[in-house]
């Protein structure tokens, strides 16, 4: 049995029935982290003895027959956005470089709670902060699939680790596409569920408004039971929503005939590759095959979604960076004669460019004078965003499109466009706007073997409907 390709049911039912332990499984992917990891590079700290600990938790329930808890002893990796206990947590920062949190995030904390094993913390780009993983103080991550390409970001580490088997699920961040556009490129699904579906309780906060956690997993199911672990109200976290949880799992088992799918012309314009339209049509087809409804849709304000986006994401990153001036906690520059002088030179010395780009462009739009032009237009045009999304769901019960306009794009190839990097995001952004559901589910390959994935949104909180779907592809595709 390979212990570093099963799938959470396969863990659950190997460790109840002593075919395996939560221990071996650990040490297995440590193993394969040791074997693959100094390539790609998704891991920034390994949490070791944490992990054997509570995977010594799960082997003694399992000796005395114990009923085990539904993630028992799944090896998991958290992206480095979210604190754990004692266990540095450094945001893919310099200035965090040596933090090492008091608490745990409400997400992992779950996790735990739930059986599962974290390995270790995740590469990402700096804050949550890019498309590529390229922002990362730390190094780039690279694509398991060809290693001189990008994995996707900024859940780029927790995308490639999972891709790579070098653990069975993970956590990321999603606030203009992080967790599905490195889900579309690294060829796994990646689930953004409804802002205040899970709780955001210990991530560290890029745009508030905008954040997102959600799972990684190379299977729909695994991302559903992930999803289920951690979903559900958080008296710490006042816009986490207080509504019930389904059982995910049990819902894919529901045919998806007679849903009426949208699809939004919006989104298959320009610079659209070609290989990436037509394994997304394919896929569109075999649902249609499989008895769903296909209509045309139209999201007419999309154009305006990645300048809307930019604005209102960089304003709320300029005050929530604020923080980060090297007297509370992090990185301190030294030799400062004065405090003016402390704070300019921390901030210099521990951001990297593009964290500085997007504070001075939040902090421009806020300013005296700019706010009402940029910002509080930027909330209009926002609200006319969630409109669109209002009036499609009126019609349908999803609205279809590729995850990502390339393929994985080299490393370096975007690095010097900014403009060019952000239009990687050009058609996940818009639900983060919305704050409405969304999954990257792998349909196809490219001639060069690169993944491609279909992105599937549907209403706020209905992320059963979306998973359902997500599973009728992942079918067709087998």
């Amino acid at each position: 049995m390979n212990l570093t390709t099963l799938t959470i049911a396969d863990v659950r039912s190997a460790i109840a029935a002593r075919r395996t332990t939560a221990t071996a499984l650990a040490e297995a992917h440590y193993a394969r982290i040791a074997d693959q990891d100094g390539e790609i590079h998704a891991y920034l700290t390994l949490s070791k003895g944490r992990a054997l600990a509570q995977a010594a938790r799960i082997d003694r329930m399992a000796e005395k027959g114990e009923p085990l808890p539904p993630l028992a002893g799944v090896p998991v990796g958290i992206k480095d956005v979210m604190v754990t206990r004692g266990v540095r947590t450094t945001a893919g920062s310099k200035i965090l470089q040596h933090y090492f949190p008091p608490y745990d995030a409400t997400p992992v904390a779950r996790l735990e709670a739930a059986g599962a094993v974290v390995l270790g913390k995740t590469n990402c780009d700096e804050f949550a902060m890019g498309s590529s993983n390229e922002n990362s103080a730390y190094g780039p991550v690279r694509n398991p699939h060809d290693k001189t390409r990008v994995p996707g970001g900024s859940s780029g580490g927790s995308a490639a680790a999972v891709a790579a088997g070098m653990c069975v699920g993970a956590l990321g961040s999603d606030t203009g596409g992080s967790i599905r556009q490195p889900a579309a490129l690294c060829g796994v699904v990646g689930v953004m569920p409804t802002y205040g579906r899970v709780s955001r309780y210990g991530l560290i906060a890029f745009a508030s408004s905008l954040d997102h956690v959600g799972p990684f997993a190379r299977t729909v199911r695994d991302t559903a039971i992930l999803l289920r672990a951690i979903a559900g109200r958080d008296p710490l976290d006042s816009t986490s929503a207080d509504l019930p949880v389904p059982d995910y799992e049990a819902e894919l088992e529901k045919p998806v005939r007679g849903l009426k799918l949208g699809i939004a012309r919006e989104y298959f314009g320009e610079g659209l590759d070609a290989e990436v339209r037509a394994a997304v049509e394919s896929a569109i087809q075999k649902l249609a095959a499989a008895g769903c409804e296909v209509v045309e849709v139209s999201l007419p304000h999309t154009e305006y979604a990645i300048p809307t986006y930019y604005v209102v994401a960089t304003a709320e990153a300029s005050s929530n960076l604020a923080r980060y001036d090297g007297v509370r906690y992090g990185f301190r520059a030294k030799d400062s004669k004065t405090l003016s002088q402390m704070y300019r030179r921390t901030r210099d010395l521990g951001f990297g460019p593009e964290v500085k780009r997007r504070i001075l462009l939040g902090t421009y739009a806020l300013s005296a004078g700019y706010y009402d032009a940029y910002y509080l237009k930027a909330q209009k045009v926002r609200s006319l965003l969630t409109q669109d999304f209002d009036e499609a769901f009126a019609r349908v019960d999803a609205i279809l499109t590729p995850t990502t306009p390339t393929p994985a794009f080299k490393l370096g190839e975007k690095a010097d466009d900014p403009l060019a990097m952000y239009l990687a995001d050009i058609y996940t952004v818009t639900a983060d706007l919305a704050g409405v559901p969304g999954v990257s589910v792998p349909c196809g390959k490219s001639r060069s073997g690169l993944p491609v994935g279909l992105q599937i949104l549907t209403r706020h909180f209905d992320e059963a409907t979306m998973l359902r779907l997500a599973a009728a592809v992942e079918n067709g595709n087998r």
